[in-house]
């Protein structure tokens, strides 16, 4: 049995109640809907494994690729092809947009994790993000304290610590892309772990970003991209940013 698609309205959304209070949730699931985004669904037969190998494997920066287990999709989910999309339509191309992208897409999970805490009494997208975000961190050698701490403060400033992810997740990639070999890498990677987030750094698919860079050969850096970058770090508050110039320049009036 071949794949088919769904648009988002005829997915059953799961965990959405524990995102309603967030206004640009709604309005990144709105902008979805209006596009004719349509999502693909797997086999019955398919197992999760198989799902996730299909998204990983054959992720495509540049047209959709979003493949589902089932005909339904998580709150959280939503919103990262939100991002995906809203970037495809407002950038190039290009590597570095390739890494905007999917920095923007995965620091919004962080944000999320600061608005929903202690909004909701119960949430599977905490409750699946913060055991798998406090295991990479006690790799990273932070304590259980230190984690809860840092987990906090985010709760305190959602808006900051997107931000501040993002900014490290573009920096990771754009600099681990250019890096000559694996002590320069390595090398690199040392001086991220001092960021304020750089215990989560591989709580993110870093491996499969760079990689589909270096296999595309374009090593290239936009001008364009970068300068909206600069934008982004200078902004008082990036998503709003975001939200003015993508999501009510692209989707105006709706």
């Amino acid at each position: 049995m071949a794949l088919h698609t769904r648009s988002l309205d005829q997915l059953k959304i799961r965990d959405e109640r524990a995102f309603r209070h967030i206004q640009l949730y709604g309005r990144l699931k709105k902008s979805l809907i209006d596009d004719g985004f349509l999502f693909a669904i797997a086999p019955p037969e398919s197992s999760w494994q198989r799902v996730l190998f299909l998204n990983l494997s054959f992720w495509n920066a540049a047209e959709p690729s979003d493949v589902l287990e089932d005909e339904s999709i998580d709150a959280d989910v939503v919103t990262h092809a939100a991002w995906h999309n809203l970037a495809r339509k407002a950038l190039s191309s290009s590597t570095d947009a390739l890494f905007m992208g999917e920095a923007i897409a995965s620091a919004f999970d962080l944000y999320l994790v600061g608005r929903i805490l202690g909004h909701v009494k119960s949430s599977s997208f905490l409750k699946t993000q913060l055991p798998a975000m406090a295991a990479v961190a006690a790799d990273a050698g932070m304590a259980d304290e230190d984690f809860e701490a840092l987990i906090q403060s985010v709760a305190a400033d959602p808006e900051r610590a997107f931000e501040e992810l993002r900014q490290l997740l573009f920096d990771a990639t754009t600099r681990l892309l250019e890096a000559k070999g694996v002590e320069e890498a390595a090398a690199l990677c040392q001086q991220l772990d001092q960021h304020r987030f750089g215990c989560l750094l591989h709580h993110y698919e870093l491996s499969t970003w760079v990689l589909y860079a270096r296999a595309n050969a374009n090593t290239t850096h936009d001008p364009a991209v970068r300068a909206f970058d600069e934008q982004l770090r200078k902004a008082p508050a990036s998503l709003e940013l975001l939200e003015t110039s993508w999501l009510n320049v692209i989707f105006p009036g709706k």
